[in-house]
């Protein structure tokens, strides 16, 4: 809430932040991240918490088993687990999030990725733990996000299981800052579960470091505008038969598919103003 005692002068425009909504959209704006809670209790959390680990164990039976994904580095992620488990996809409709990308995202949001990620424990090595963009390799900036990146807090993060570290504003500047500027100046963000640490996909974050005996997991979702290809072409990857609900199949990609030919993009021309 602010602060109504706030003193100031020469002030003649102030930004409003009257919800939790709001004020998220304001940090990501910003700082480039924000932390939002789910509206998740105790027992959707357990459920979820179930739910993840059962997509863990289908996605290693069907991949080749762990072994075979940590050969390509895949054993601390769960590639789309909303394929393996209806919450997954109730998680990656939550309206809050929509509501926060409604308001960043200028016009159609399609769901870009999901995959469960696992911070593994006693201070293993892992993919996230890498400084990063969920952009990768793209060295530009926008004057509004072209995505957002919602990750949702399956344990608590704290500072001894390895929170997310972030660089604040660096969703404003093209260039990866020097090391010195980094150890000055990454913030970590502990978050309790069941919260989403939300991010202009462009700032850069990493995982921390687990030193704890317990494996600290989340579920990253990241949401585009439609330009942008998805991680896996969802539509493809989940049948034609997944859902029958307008809003999903909008946000999972299916009304905005390349089309395969002349033909096909002709037909889906058929009744549309011409561009």
């Amino acid at each position: 809430m602010q602060d109504a005692e706030t003193r100031r002068y020469g002030v003649i425009g102030q930004t409003v932040s009257d919800t939790e909504v709001a004020y998220a959209c304001e940090s990501i704006r910003r700082l480039g991240y924000g932390v939002i809670g789910g509206g998740y209790d105790k027992k959707a959390l357990a459920s979820l918490s179930a739910a993840f680990e059962r997509a863990a164990e289908r996605h290693r039976a069907v991949h080749g088993g762990t072994d075979n994904l940590r050969s390509m580095d895949e054993h601390n992620t769960i590639r789309l687990p909303l394929a393996w488990e209806p919450a997954f996809l109730e998680l990656a409709a939550n309206n809050t999030i929509l509501e926060i990308c409604a308001r960043l995202i200028a016009g159609y949001v399609v769901l870009n990725q999901q995959n469960g990620v696992i911070n593994p424990p006693r201070a293993q090595r892992y993919n996230q733990g890498a400084w990063h963009r969920d952009l990768p390799y793209q060295h530009f900036v926008s004057s509004r996000p072209l995505a957002i990146n919602a990750l949702f807090c399956l344990d608590a993060f704290t500072l001894d299981n390895g929170a997310t570290r972030v660089l604040p504003a660096s969703h404003q500047q093209e260039d990866f800052p020097s090391d010195r500027f980094i150890a000055d100046q990454a913030s970590t963000i502990e978050a309790p579960a069941g919260s989403f640490i939300v991010l202009d996909c462009m700032a850069y974050h990493s995982g921390g470091v687990n030193r704890t005996d317990r494996a600290r997991r989340a579920v990253n979702q990241v949401y585009s505008i439609p330009l942008l290809k998805q991680q896996i072409d969802l539509p493809a990857a989940l049948g034609e038969q997944f859902t029958t609900d307008p809003r999903l199949r909008r946000l999972l990609g299916y009304d905005v598919r390349t089309p395969r030919s002349v033909g096909d993009y002709l037909a889906s021309r058929d009744g549309k103003a011409a561009t």
